[in-house]
């Protein structure tokens, strides 16, 4: 247990990342686009096995939530991120924790006995990746594990919570629960759409967490699916669809609902419910070709940035530059590893 409680906590599906690279084949075989994250189906499930016995794999601790809290704790002092998710009792775990605590961040697993660990074959050909999710156990999360004695403290503590929406294809009335008891008690509760199949596919789900949401991040496909998904005339004009989330209704009126909508190497768009015929966008500096390795995890290295620099007391402006600082760092690398030593981002 940490001498100081963590200021920021973030729950989400816990996945041991497979990466391998020139997985071409493997896409033409299983059916997989290049860029792209699905939920594994039955036609799938072998490619796990396949990967290992004949690929060269990188393992990365996972998980859209995990990524982010994991880029957190880079950037901020030790213990100051704690992060929750349902794993089993394997080596998969074991590698999870690991790295965590190798990273400085504090985990507060949900540990399940004779169950496997959630994986995601990423499979990178340049720089797309595809990535295809087996949930495992990660699907399996108890809401009482919230408020179990080596938790509650933890929850209590923090002033910040993140999200991952991935959660919500299995987990919907956990974060809508606990995001309204956030908002209910003046915290700051922030979520990522994490991929357009979110708001494609379980809107309904995504609708009961969204009042009780002060920060949504999300990139430019995500914010055309909710778009389109909601009926807005204009789903890729980014600052209309930003300005359309920021004033959907909110159960915590005392703070502004702020949007944040990336693009890849063009500019972030930024729009406040309290401005929202204001949007304000943010240059991103762009790397030469060469100096991209895989862009597998730059959103949740954003995402990761932006809430280090939010919980660290920084201006949202500042959050966002410091966001784009370790989206820039993460795509240089393979996957979202924040190599050490450390670069100074804040």
């Amino acid at each position: 247990m940490a001498s100081t409680t963590p200021a920021l906590f973030c729950v989400g599906n816990p996945l041991l990342d497979m990466q391998v690279t020139n997985g071409e084949e493997l896409l033409a075989k299983y059916e997989l686009k290049a860029n792209d994250a699905i939920l594994a189906e039955e036609k799938h499930a072998p490619i796990y096995e396949e990967i290992v016995k004949n690929h060269k794999v990188t393992y990365v601790a996972g998980g859209a939530a995990q990524n982010t809290a994991r880029g957190a704790a880079y950037i901020l002092p030790p213990n100051s991120v704690v992060y929750t998710g349902c794993v089993g009792d394997d080596d998969l775990a074991d590698q999870l924790k690991a790295a965590n605590k190798r990273e400085g961040l504090l985990e507060a697993y949900q540990v399940k006995k004779g169950e496997k660990t959630g994986a995601c074959a990423v499979i990178i050909t340049g720089h797309h990746r595809s990535l295809v999710t087996t949930l495992r156990v990660a699907e399996k999360y108890d809401q009482s594990h919230l408020s179990s004695p080596e938790v509650a403290p933890l929850v209590a503590g923090a002033k910040v919570f993140y999200f991952e929406g991935y959660f919500l294809t299995h987990g919907a009335s956990i974060i809508s629960d606990f995001s309204k008891e956030v908002s209910a008690s003046g915290k700051v509760s922030v979520l990522n759409f994490s991929a357009p199949f979110i708001p494609q596919f379980f809107n309904a789900a995504l609708q009961t967490v969204l009042p009780h949401t002060d920060i949504i991040i999300c990139n430019e496909a995500e914010a055309e699916a909710w778009a389109s998904a909601n009926g807005h005339p204009a789903p890729t004009d980014l600052p209309a669809v930003g300005k359309a989330i920021a004033m959907l209704p909110k159960s915590n009126a005392s703070r502004p609902r702020i949007v944040v909508i990336t693009h890849g190497a063009e500019s972030t768009v930024l729009v406040s419910s309290a401005e929202p015929d204001s949007p304000k966008t943010f240059a991103v500096h762009v790397l030469k070709d060469e100096e991209i390795e895989d862009t597998n995890g730059a959103g949740d290295a954003f995402a990761g940035g932006f809430l280090g620099a939010y919980v660290a007391g920084k201006s949202l402006d500042e959050s966002i530059e410091a966001g784009h600082k370790l989206a820039s760092l993460s795509i240089q690398e393979v996957g979202p590893q924040f190599k050490w030593p450390k670069v100074q981002i804040l």
